[in-house]
């Protein structure tokens, strides 16, 4: 059955009015969640228990406490921020040089083959539940960590930051590893034969040529995969611990801005309650945070397209 061309036009001008709704609807959520975030913070900043604005937003930026829901109030965010940080400073410690090293590889040494076999493997690691690599921080890598520095007289607490922080950098793996990956697949091929033709080998073309001609990509690909690591919750709720403090000690039990917002969201607090109100605070700064992180690897990415 062929179709008049008043029909095909009619059809194409429906999938058009269709897609334009979709990504409308697209925007207004986005904006509708910006939105809730930024009224109820300030809401939070007006409240008297915080001493109203600007002496909340005061405190909030130069209290060294974070204690929102106890009687003896202190809203300094920095505790919160230096958990998230920490967690996914060890987190990229991790992901960093394992994702160069696996995306090196496929790029430039495996055969199609090969590649076909492990990427789907490598990207098994991002469908397992993010409560379970919690668990599996918790119950198995902590463990780990007791027994080999505990005997060397270093104490390592139940809950602390260096287990979900390996474990996180594991889970961003797959992430890290695919984007660099396609930074380095985007580096023309005549970069490479010319320097197979002055005699360099397919490492040294590798990590000297190749490499630095991706660096924009391979910056922006650890940037998007460290803004993923700041956000992620599960795995510190299970195994961070709950315990907001300023400390550089990865085996202390810390708390994370997504950590702190588990906990109260859980919880009983009235819904219209300054305590209730601190964790839009604290994710208005997650926004923030992951906002500009993601921007900045987006300005890197545009700057790795053309050579």
């Amino acid at each position: 059955m062929t179709l008049s061309l008043g029909a095909k036009k009619a059809i194409d001008i429906a999938l058009f009015l269709f897609l334009m709704f979709m990504g409308a609807v697209s925007v207004f959520v986005t904006f509708a969640i910006v939105w809730v975030l930024l009224v109820d913070t300030i809401r939070f900043f007006t409240h008297p228990d915080g001493g109203g604005f600007p002496t909340s937003l005061i405190r909030f930026l130069t209290e060294k406490e974070w204690t929102p829901t106890f009687y003896n109030k202190q809203i300094g965010i920095w505790p919160l921020v230096n958990g998230t940080f920490l967690i996914a400073f060890i987190s990229m410690i991790v992901a960093v040089p394992l994702g160069l090293l696996v995306a090196v590889y496929l790029s430039e040494y495996a055969s199609w083959k090969v590649r076909e076999t492990v990427k789907p493997w490598l990207d098994f690691l991002e469908a397992v539940p993010t409560v379970v690599y919690g668990y599996f921080a918790l119950l198995f890598i902590t463990p780990i960590l007791q027994k080999f520095l505990e005997p060397l007289g270093i104490t390592v607490e139940g809950m602390n930051a260096l287990s979900p922080g390996i474990v996180i950098g594991v889970m961003i793996l797959p992430y890290t590893a695919s984007m660099i990956e396609d930074a380095l697949k985007g580096v023309p091929q005549y970069l490479r034969e010319a320097s197979y033709a002055l005699g360099a080998s397919k490492l040294r073309t590798a990590l000297l040529v190749v490499l630095p001609a991706a660096k924009s990509g391979v910056l922006s690909a650890y940037l998007l995969g460290f803004s993923r690591a700041i956000g992620e919750t599960m795995v510190v709720a299970v195994a961070a611990g709950m315990y907001p403090q300023l400390t550089a000690n990865p085996l202390e039990p810390i708390q994370t801005i997504t950590g702190y917002i588990v906990q109260v969201a859980l919880g009983d607090l009235p819904f219209d309650s300054f305590d209730y109100l601190s964790i839009f605070a604290a994710g208005f700064v997650l926004f923030l945070l992951t906002l500009i992180l993601n921007s900045v690897a987006v300005y890197l990415k545009s700057k790795a397209v053309g050579y």
